[in-house]
């Protein structure tokens, strides 16, 4: 029987290199009148084999059911057995209605699939149309989820009931159901190829260096905060930017530096003076938990005048888990304050006593409990007088207690370093870090003394 050319099947092609797809279960179908509404197979993407999946609208309108499912979870057994990455395709009017609990049942197995090899191979979704109910979830198992601008459609509960918003990319990006947002369907698929080509391949393997600029040029990240300082440290200044909408005082992706894939963790105090929000620390746990799930090295730059002081009760529980997410993380993480680090946010972002392996801060940054104004104001008016203004006793308290120094004192910090050689300064502790295992080498006994 000859194959169709369909949307499904022209996406599907397009996500591997030229020549190298091959389909799976090509010829298992619902009924002898037609083929299966769900694509499966497997090719090179970048150089590496992936395996993917694609609901295909032209058939059946990418209608769910049983016999999808199973082709996509002997997709994924296969996935799991090479150590391959597994490319989602979003696109479905929703499951075969008349088939009742079995059309259900394959939700089920297809989260199973998902949530079985979370932690084991990257996993990326790609929402080309209609991704509601139940597909919305299975969506949200993957690691990341990259929508097309005006025609992804992702969401629980039908826009007709919850709103006409909650259907719209917009929507999905400023809540956290998108990691990148493309303008067309071809800039998404070639995202998802980029992805691809920067992860390893499973939990076994190492990210593959790539060519770097010099390690150890001089930079200038004066001025420069969130995106921008990343971009200005990134080898050519490439910086792929996750969840970039869900919360702007917070700046998450991934990136290299030196030749070394990282993911990287930014305060911007151009939003919000950089302070840590409720979303802004679930945004930066999840990326901390994926990077360590694929010993991607994490690096945080602190420039925080502390946390949102809202009464959000979700507030304590995020913060709980941006903890938990650097304390129990174990690959690689260097931070570095490159400005204002108060209160609790110097705490949380990465700081010595959550886990980092290594902490630098800029020459002229402050660490301190509360900023120097309010610290002044509680414990030094007594120090205001005619002879000394409030500014000059809040300078001088800023620079015996608040100061990088006063901080790489205390051992808070391990070193205080130019801002022209931060970039080196990270480059140098990444590849220090290369080798770090999570436990002590085991060895036969220690070597004797002469």
């Amino acid at each position: 029987m000859e194959k169709q050319e369909t949307k499904g099947r022209s996406l599907i092609v397009s996500l591997f290199d030229d020549g190298t797809f091959v389909e799976m279960g090509a010829f298992v179908r619902r009924d002898k009148a037609s083929y299966d509404a769900v694509l499966c197979g497997y090719g090179a993407v970048e150089g590496k084999l992936t395996f993917a999946f694609v609901q295909d609208s032209d058939r059946k309108k990418g209608a769910f059911d049983e016999i999808g499912a199973a082709k996509i979870a002997r997709l994924y057994e296969q996935a799991v057995r090479t150590g391959a990455p597994v490319i989602g395709v979003f696109d479905s009017a929703g499951a075969v209605v008349y088939d009742g609990a079995s059309a259900l049942s394959a939700y089920g197995k297809l989260m199973k699939c998902v949530s079985d090899a979370s932690g084991i191979i990257p996993q990326i979704a790609l929402v080309s149309g209609v991704c509601g109910g139940m597909a919305a979830v299975a969506a949200g198992l993957f690691d990341m989820t990259v929508t097309v601008k005006d025609v992804s459609e992702l969401f629980v509960n039908a826009p007709a009931l919850a709103g006409r918003e909650t259907g719209k990319t917009a929507y999905a990006s400023a809540n956290g159901l998108s990691a990148l947002t493309a303008d067309t369907a071809e800039e998404a698929a070639a995202a998802v190829r980029t992805l691809i080509g920067q992860l390893p391949a499973n939990n076994r393997d190492n990210a593959d260096e790539a060519a770097a600029d010099d390690p150890g040029r001089a930079v200038a990240p004066d001025g420069l905060s969130g995106a921008a300082l990343v971009k200005e440290l990134a080898d050519a200044g490439r910086f792929t930017e996750l969840y970039a909408d869900y919360d702007k005082a917070i700046v998450t992706g991934l990136c290299r530096m030196g030749g070394t894939l990282v993911g990287v963790v930014a305060s911007d105090p151009s939003a919000d003076a950089g302070k840590l929000t409720a979303k802004g620390a679930r945004k930066a746990a999840r990326l901390i938990s994926f990077c360590d799930s694929f010993s991607i090295p994490v690096v945080t730059l602190v420039d925080s005048e502390g946390v949102d002081g809202s009464a959000d009760p979700a507030l304590a529980s995020a913060l709980g888990g941006l903890a938990s997410a650097y304390l129990t993380a174990a690959c690689p993480k260097v931070t570095a304050v490159t400005g204002k680090a108060y209160g609790a946010a110097f705490t949380l972002l990465g700081s010595r006593s959550v886990g980092a392996d290594l902490a630098l801060a800029l020459e002229g940054s402050v660490v301190s409990v509360l900023d120097p104004v309010t610290a002044v104001a509680f414990l030094c008016n007594d120090k205001i007088t005619a002879e000394k203004s409030r500014a000059e006793v809040e300078a001088e308290w800023t620079a015996e207690s608040a100061s990088a120094a006063a901080a790489a004192e205390a051992g808070a910090v391990d070193d205080v370093i130019p801002a022209e050689e931060l970039r080196a300064r990270l480059c140098a502790a990444l590849y220090m870090l290369a080798g770090k295992t999570d436990r002590t080498p085991a060895r036969r006994h220690p070597v004797l003394p002469l």
